[in-house]
C-alpha cells in the first residue's frame, strides 16, 4: 500500500471544477501556447463540450465553437483557460471575454502564474453570478512543502524528460500510466504541471513552488510505496532550456527516479521560443539528465526515446523512429500514434 502522506496532493478536493468545459484559447497564435487545452481533449474528451476563440485566432482544438451564453445553455459549467504562455499571464485584453464568461454563469479555471482570485474585477464577477474561480497552479490551502531529503524511499519511479519544453512529456506519462496498468501492473501518473493537475485532479504545478522546496515536493508526490508499484512522474522543462532548467534539475533530483524516458522533435532546431540555444543531441540530453539524476539515485537509466511526430506520414514516422533506435540502442516510439509498449517492455525488464 501507499505510504498516505500527500492526501492533499492526492487528489485535490479544491480543484472539483465542474465539468463540461468551454476551452478558451483566445487569439493565441501559435499551437504550442494551447497546450492545457490540447491536453485536455486528448485526455478528457468527455469533459470538453466547446471551444471560444477570439477573432484572429488560427488555433483549433477541433471542439464546437460557442461563446459563453451559448455554451452555457448547451451545458458547459467552466470556462477553462486552455493556453500556457511563456510567464503564465493574462493579457488585460482577455479581460472582458472572462468578464462574459463569468456573467454568463460559468466558473472560470486557469493554470497560469496570475492567479484568477488577485483580479477584484472577477471575483466580483463571479460572486455576483455565484461561481467560482479555481486556480490549479496554485497549491491546496495549508500545506507546507518540505526541502528534499534525498532518503532513498520505496517503491519505483520513471521519469519523463526532455530536449525541449512543449515536446510530449506530459503526454507520455499518461501513455505510460495506461500501458502499466492495462499490464495489471499498479502504476500513478504524478501531475507536476498546471495541464496534468486539470486532467488527473491531483498533483501539484511544480513550477509555481519555491526553488527551494522543489525537490523535497516532488518527494511529496511520490512518496514511499509498495515494491512493485509504479509512479509515472510527469516531467517539466529541459536541462537545456535557458529560462526553466533550474525547475527540472529540481524535480530530476527529488523525483530519484529508476528510469527516464527522453521525449524529443527531431524537426526542432532550435530551443523553441530562444533561436540562439540550439536543440541537444538525443545523446546529450540523456547523458546530462543520468549524470545529474545519478546525485538522488546512482542506479538510474534512460529505458526509451518518446518521439514526436505529429504532422508526419506514417512512413516517415516509422523511418524517424527506426533511424533513432539504431543510432541509440533504445526502443523509440510515437506514444499517441504508436503506443508506449515498447518502453514498457524496456522498463519492466531492465528495472524490476
Amino acid at each position: 500500500m501507499r505510504t498516505d502522506v500527500t492526501p492533499m496532493l492526492a487528489e485535490r478536493t479544491d480543484l472539483a471544477i465542474p465539468v463540461p468545459y468551454l476551452v478558451f484559447i483566445g487569439d493565441i497564435q501559435n499551437p504550442t501556447d494551447a497546450k492545457t487545452g490540447y491536453g485536455l481533449v486528448e485526455w478528457r474528451r468527455d469533459w470538453c463540450a466547446a471551444q471560444w476563440r477570439l477573432p484572429g485566432c488560427p488555433v483549433d482544438l477541433g471542439l464546437p465553437e460557442l461563446a459563453p451564453t451559448a455554451a452555457h445553455a448547451a451545458g458547459a459549467r467552466t470556462l477553462v483557460i486552455g493556453v500556457a504562455p511563456a510567464g503564465g499571464r493574462i493579457p488585460e485584453h482577455w479581460m472582458p471575454a472572462l468578464l462574459e464568461a463569468l456573467r454568463a454563469g460559468l466558473n472560470l479555471a486557469a493554470g497560469l502564474h496570475d492567479r484568477l482570485a488577485n483580479y477584484p474585477e472577477l471575483v466580483t464577477a463571479a460572486r455576483a453570478s455565484g461561481v467560482r474561480l479555481f486556480d490549479a497552479r496554485q497549491a491546496p490551502p495549508g500545506l507546507v512543502l518540505p526541502v528534499g531529503s534525498g532518503a532513498r524511499r520505496s517503491g519505483r519511479r520513471v521519469l519523463t524528460v526532455g530536449t525541449d519544453c512543449a515536446i510530449g512529456k506530459k503526454y507520455t506519462a499518461l501513455a505510460l500510466e495506461r500501458e502499466l496498468r492495462g499490464r495489471g501492473v499498479a502504476a500513478d501518473f504524478r501531475a507536476t504541471g498546471q495541464t496534468g493537475v486539470l486532467i488527473s485532479g491531483g498533483g501539484l504545478a511544480i513550477d509555481a513552488v519555491v526553488s527551494d522546496f522543489v525537490a523535497g515536493t516532488v518527494e511529496m508526490l511520490s512518496p514511499a510505496a509498495d515494491l512493485a508499484h509504479w509512479d509515472v512522474i510527469e516531467g517539466q522543462g529541459s536541462l537545456f532550456h535557458p529560462a526553466y532548467a533550474g525547475v527540472s534539475l529540481g524535480l530530476l533530483h527529488g523525483a530519484q527516479a529508476d528510469a527516464i524516458v527522453l521525449c524529443h522533435d527531431t524537426r526542432r532546431h532550435c530551443i523553441d521560443g530562444y533561436d540562439n540555444f540550439p536543440m541537444p543531441s538525443v545523446e546529450e540530453c540523456i547523458a546530462l539528465n543520468l549524470r545529474l539524476g545519478a546525485l538522488t539515485q546512482p542506479a538510474i537509466q534512460c529505458v526509451g526515446i518518446s518521439l514526436n511526430t505529429q504532422g508526419m506520414s506514417a512512413a516517415q514516422r516509422q523511418q524517424a523512429c527506426a533511424e533513432l533506435a539504431e543510432r541509440t540502442g533504445l526502443p523509440v516510439t510515437d506514444p499517441i500514434a504508436m503506443g508506449v509498449q515498447p518502453i514498457v517492455d524496456r522498463l519492466l525488464q531492465r528495472c524490476n
